[in-house]
């Protein structure tokens, strides 16, 4: 079922019918006291009997809303045009907001492509852009979006690793933006018969489980204290190098193979180590004694 336009017309001129009518009715049965005229009468009531009935036709549209019509429980369209209108008054009227809507959801808790159990929430912008499918498609349509975001959220949740790895696959810590658009696209697949626009969905809360916080916070240690490790052994080794080189460049010193490797043990201790080291100063020759 898609949104129709609904029959409806500007409230102001419609008053100033109605007030006529109520004149018209008053003026008759006015004229019937008078002449004693039973007819004339009658029309009076009958008149005024219409003016009430069609004091019923109004109502208002704000801004962003739109009202629902229906007419003996058959749909008789929409109408979003703003300010006092009027329809036929045997049509029943239901108030839909358009305006954008957002929720959180619950913290959710889920495992990861890797098996490892995470809590997860996210943040759903949304807003209702075919009133009849929110009203008549679903039971309630703000209680459909909630549950089916989450069902989202933990379908989404379980394609992708909580942490990056070597494969180049996106994981949910790492790549924000494809994680979030695949999540709007996931919850709009699902909100599509609800006349549901989902304008933005982005994930609010990410950690792991409690159960296991701690030691994937130990895991995350031990690869920053490796990665750095690394870039500290790339660094002492072309410091070294380039010791040597210039050394031998600028005719310093001459270096056997053997002395070559006791500078480079002894350099890269003082540049690896954790600790500032002590130096042992040779008072004798350049080769001991």
């Amino acid at each position: 079922m898609n949104e129709q336009q609904g029959f409806s017309t500007a409230g102001i001129p419609t008053v100033a019918v109605v007030i006529f009518l109520a004149l018209l009715g008053l003026a008759c049965e006015g004229y019937a006291l008078l002449t004693q005229h039973a007819l004339m009468g009658a029309v009076g009531i009958a008149i005024h009997v219409v003016t009430v009935f069609m004091t019923k036709g109004f109502f208002q549209v704000a801004p962003n809303e739109g009202q629902v019509l229906q007419l003996f429980g058959k749909y008789h369209g929409t109408v979003r045009e703003e300010g006092l209108r009027w329809t036929n008054p045997f049509c029943t009227r239901r108030r839909v907001s358009l305006r954008v809507r957002n929720f959180e959801s619950s913290k959710l808790k889920v495992n990861d492509s890797d098996g490892n159990p995470i809590e997860i929430a996210v943040v759903v912008v949304w807003q209702v852009v075919d009133t009849a499918e929110a009203v008549f498609c679903v039971d309630d349509y703000e209680n459909f979006a909630t549950i089916q975001s989450e069902s989202a959220l933990r379908q989404m949740a379980q394609n992708y690793p909580y942490d990056a790895h070597d494969d180049g696959k996106p994981a949910l810590r790492s790549h924000g933006e494809v994680i979030n658009n695949h999540l709007r696209d996931e919850i709009q697949a699902r909100l599509d018969k609800a006349g549901v626009r989902v304008v933005e969905a982005r994930i609010s809360h990410l950690a792991y489980a409690q159960e296991i916080a701690q030691a994937m916070l130990q895991r995350q240690q031990a690869s920053a204290i490796v990665a750095a490790r690394e870039r500290i052994v790339d660094g002492a080794v072309g410091m070294v190098a380039m010791a040597l080189d210039r050394l031998k460049a600028q005719g310093v010193v001459e270096l056997d193979e053997e002395r070559k490797a006791a500078m480079v043990s002894n350099l890269l201790v003082v540049l690896c180590g954790d600790r500032a080291t002590q130096p042992v100063v040779n008072a004798g020759t350049l080769y001991g004694g």
